[in-house]
C-alpha cells in the first residue's frame, strides 16, 4: 500500500512571505535558505489556517506581510493562534538597487527572503481597543474634509449662478454659512441649494457627535495619564492631546532616540548625498499627514507661549529665511519634548532651552 505524505515540512523553522490583495493571498514558504512551496488562495483566514495546519505540522512558523488596506486583522488572527506575525511598512521593504520586475509572486518571495534573513523593519501594532478608539479620531478627519468640500461646493454654486455679488467677500466663517438659510432663489435653484445646506448641516451634526465621543474616550483610565502630560504643553488643547495619545500610544519608549521619533513623524530632512556632494531636501513626510498638521498648528500657538520654542523659531528663521522651515522645526521640537514628558512622567516645562 502506497502512503502519500500530506505535509511539506515538519519540526522546522518556517518563514512565510504573504502578499495581501483584495481577493487573494500569494504565499512563499522558505526554510534553510530554500523555497519549499509557493501557492495562492482566497483571502480568507480559514484557508490560511487550514493550509498551515495541514502542510507544516509541529513547525515554528513566522509570517511577514506588508501593512495595507486590511489593517491588522490578519495579525490578530495569527497571533491568537500562536503564530508569530510581523507587519512591515511597504516603503521599508528591502529591494535590489536595479530591481525592475514586480508582481505579487515576486513580492511574496522577497518578503519570505527578508523574513528568513531578518532584514526587515517592523510596524508597531496597536492593541484592538486603541485601534477602535483611534478610528473615531480618523473619522473626524474625514468628516472635516467633507465639510470643507461642501463649503466649497456652496461657494462655487453661488459664484456659478451669479448670486455672490451681494454676499461677504473673502473668507467665510460658520455664521456666514448659517445666514445663507434666509437666501431666496428660484424654485429649481432653491431645491439644489437646500440640499447642499442640508448636507452641510448633517455633516456638522456628525462632527459634534464625534467630538462628544472623543470627550468620553479621553476619560478612559488607560489614556488619562499620557493625555494630561500632552495637554500640559503650550498650544495643545484637549482635542489634540487625546488624538496624539490615540495615534502614538501611551508609551513612547519604543522609540530609542529623538531622531527615530522625528523620523517616524516624517519631520526630518530627506538627504541625497554621494561622495563629497551633500544635499538635504524637504521633510520625508512619513507617517500620517494629519498628525504633522496638528503639530504645526499647535506650534504656531506654542511659539507665543514658550520662549524656548520661540527662540528655536527665530533661530531657524535667521538661518534659512523661511517661515515654513522654522515652524516645522518647532513642531519637531515640540513633539520631541512631548516624548520626553512621557518618558520622564513629568509635565511640560515652559521656557527651558535645553
Amino acid at each position: 500500500m502506497r502512503i502519500t505524505q500530506s505535509y511539506i515540512a515538519k519540526n522546522q523553522n518556517i518563514f512565510i512571505g504573504l502578499d495581501d490583495s483584495k481577493k487573494s493571498w500569494k504565499i512563499c514558504v522558505r526554510s534553510n535558505n530554500l523555497t519549499l512551496h509557493e501557492t495562492s488562495m482566497p483571502a480568507q483566514y480559514k484557508n490560511l489556517s487550514t493550509y498551515l495546519q495541514r502542510h507544516f505540522p509541529q513547525c515554528n512558523i513566522s509570517v511577514l506581510y506588508e501593512a495595507g488596506f486590511r489593517g491588522f486583522n490578519l495579525y490578530d488572527h495569527l497571533t491568537t493562534d500562536g503564530i508569530k506575525c510581523i507587519v512591515t511598512p511597504p516603503n521599508k521593504v528591502t529591494t535590489e538597487k536595479d530591481f525592475r520586475y514586480k508582481n505579487d509572486h515576486t513580492d511574496c518571495r522577497r518578503l519570505a527572503k527578508i523574513l528568513e534573513t531578518a532584514d526587515y523593519k517592523e510596524c508597531f501594532v496597536p492593541d484592538p481597543e486603541r485601534r477602535r478608539d483611534r478610528q473615531v479620531s480618523r473619522t473626524l478627519v474625514q468628516i472635516q474634509k467633507d465639510i470643507i468640500v461642501t463649503h466649497n461646493r456652496i461657494r462655487k454654486f453661488l459664484e456659478y449662478h451669479g448670486i455672490d455679488e451681494n454676499l461677504k467677500p473673502g473668507r467665510w466663517n460658520e455664521s456666514d454659512y448659517n445666514n445663507l438659510k434666509s437666501l431666496k432663489l428660484d424654485d429649481t435653484l432653491q431645491f439644489c441649494f437646500d440640499i447642499l445646506l442640508q448636507q452641510l448641516e448633517r455633516l456638522k451634526s456628525i462632527h459634534r457627535l464625534l467630538f462628544h465621543k472623543l470627550r468620553q474616550i479621553r476619560e478612559k483610565p488607560r489614556y488619562i495619564k499620557t493625555f494630561n502630560l500632552f495637554q500640559s504643553a503650550p498650544g495643545i488643547g484637549w482635542l489634540t492631546a487625546i488624538r496624539l495619545v490615540l495615534e502614538w500610544g501611551e508609551d513612547l519608549s519604543r522609540f530609542q532616540s529623538d531622531k527615530q521619533f522625528g523620523s517616524f513623524l516624517g519631520l526630518v530632512c530627506s538627504e541625497y548625498s554621494t561622495g563629497d556632494s551633500i544635499r538635504f531636501g524637504h521633510i520625508t513626510r512619513q507617517s500620517a499627514y494629519f498628525i504633522r498638521s496638528w503639530l504645526i498648528q499647535c506650534a504656531w500657538v506654542a511659539i507665543n507661549r514658550d520662549p524656548a520654542l520661540n527662540h528655536k523659531y527665530q533661530q531657524v528663521m535667521i538661518n534659512s529665511g523661511n517661515k515654513k522651515k522654522a515652524i516645522v522645526a518647532v513642531a519637531r521640537k515640540l513633539a520631541i519634548r512631548l516624548r520626553h514628558c512621557v518618558l520622564s512622567n513629568e509635565p511640560y516645562c515652559v521656557g527651558v532651552l535645553q
